[in-house]
């Protein structure tokens, strides 16, 4: 698979498959929008977009790999399995209306959007996804905004453990804890909302070093990620920022650097609790 044309790593998941460590997001892309955004990603050199079927934009990602005359080998595509499509049955007709709207055979990395325990069917949904692996309908599965308890059931309830976890982090809410248990579980971290929705792209520190760079502080947080190891999606609709996000392989933060951007660290979470989120 030619995942990239550019600088990009990958990063290598538990099952032997690679994923572009970055990669771009299309989360609150309007429909209708979303096949020149992401054509425009594409274009610009991104390799690995992220969608969900609660996103109602699976179409036009599906859209935007033709209009940029690419291979669908040369695209790795994730798509996910939304809360009302929880139950071993529900989703795997879930990720096969994904691939219908996707206008694809398989995707690189199917996975759960929430655990929703309220409902108490993550489990099985894992099964499902493990059985539509299985199948060649997914390369890799894993999960997003699952917590520590989350998927240390699923774990020892199915023997399989996901090959992601997606979850919110960002230098206001870096999740140490959290990571700490995917690298002892062989969890790869993926982050959403990596820029904390734009709060930190104002933080004094993140300006100082972004000044001593010469670049913006969303290229730094960015960048910050990347040497964290984790796998990153930053999002935008702007020609420059989709570009500038692009654009962080042109420099490296010091030790020093990296341990300041530890102390922002604040617990501050932007998005829902993932113990208790069930839809919008």
């Amino acid at each position: 698979m030619s995942l990239t044309s550019s600088t990009v790593p990958t990063v290598t998941l538990s099952d032997g498959e690679q994923i572009p460590q970055l990669g771009f997001g299309v989360f609150q892309v309007p429909p209708q929008d979303t096949a020149d955004v992401a054509t425009r990603a594409l274009l610009a050199g991104y390799r690995h977009i992220d969608t969900a079927a609660a996103y109602r934009n699976e179409a036009g990602v599906g859209q935007a790999v033709h209009a940029a005359g690419l291979q669908r080998d040369d695209v790795y595509i994730t798509t996910k399995c939304f809360n009302d499509d929880h139950g071993f049955e529900q989703a795997k007709r879930a990720l096969h209306a994904s691939l219908k709207r996707l206008e694809m055979e398989h995707v690189d990395l199917y996975l759960i959007h929430w655990p929703v325990p309220s409902v108490d069917q993550y489990v099985e949904t894992w099964q499902a996804l493990i059985e539509l692996q299985q199948d060649g309908l997914a390369r890799s599965i894993g999960v997003s905004n699952f917590q520590p308890a989350h998927l240390e059931r699923i774990i020892a309830e199915t023997g399989v453990a996901p090959v992601v976890n997606q979850v919110e982090l960002h230098p206001y809410f870096q999740q140490t804890g959290l990571r700490r248990e995917h690298a002892d579980l062989g969890i790869v971290t993926e982050s959403w909302s990596p820029l904390a929705q734009g709060k930190v792209l104002e933080d004094p520190m993140l300006v100082e070093i972004a000044d001593a760079h010469g670049v913006t502080t969303g290229q730094v947080t960015i960048r910050w990620h990347l040497q964290l190891g984790n796998v990153v999606i930053p999002k935008s609709v702007t020609q420059e920022r989709i570009e500038e996000n692009f654009d962080v392989f042109g420099f490296t933060l010091s030790a020093a650097e990296m341990d300041v951007i530890t102390t922002l660290d604040a617990g501050d979470r932007t998005g829902p609790d993932p113990d208790t989120f069930v839809r919008p």
